[in-house]
């Protein structure tokens, strides 16, 4: 039941309409994204360092992002938030993304309403494939995420570089307790 609740909240979010959530970008920046994205070395598990508030993960600690490949092209997705404290009870969303383009994923939490997507667009993977900055175009959503739960101070500020050169207001990220 928690999770068809989850499921239909997150599918309201995706489909309110833009006033309804605050922008962290200015939009007027161009957004790159990265173009030879290996999907097989994204996969995995992802700590989330960081993000811009959003209804969906208040109260969230303990973030982590688990990323699959599916046989049939799509992504897997299993979001885990630990609710309150990083030992708290876990609530997980899973989805399913597709590719749209080099870089570029839609992601859908719920499949029984085809609209209900966001946009994901990686900008910006290092070489190792151990830092990642997720964003999308509006401005609305913005994650640093690391395969550990600790990021160094120089890699935290690769990350916040990278999304302040695309526009976005950094000043308003949040840091994860893990």
């Amino acid at each position: 039941m928690r999770l068809a609740a989850l499921a239909a909240f997150v599918a309201a979010l995706f489909t309110s309409s833009p006033g309804q959530a605050n922008s962290y970008r200015d939009t007027s920046k161009p957004m790159g994204v990265v173009t030879n994205l290996d999907l097989d070395r994204y996969a995995g598990k992802w700590f989330e360092i960081a993000r811009f508030p959003n209804r969906w993960e208040r109260g969230c600690e303990g973030v982590t992002a688990e990323y699959g490949r599916n046989a049939d092209g799509t992504i897997s997705v299993r979001n885990t938030c630990r609710k309150g404290s990083p030992t708290g009870p876990a609530e997980v969303a899973e989805a399913t993304a597709k590719v749209v383009g080099p870089g570029k994923l839609t992601v859908n939490f719920v499949p029984w309403l085809p609209f209900a997507k966001g946009d994901y667009w990686v900008l910006y993977v290092d070489a190792a494939y151990s830092v990642a900055v997720v964003g999308e175009p509006s401005g609305k959503t913005g994650w640093i995420l690391a395969r550990t739960p600790a990021l160094s101070q120089a890699k935290y500020d690769k990350a916040i570089s990278v999304m302040q050169g695309m526009g976005y207001d950094t000043s308003q990220l949040r840091r994860v307790v893990h």
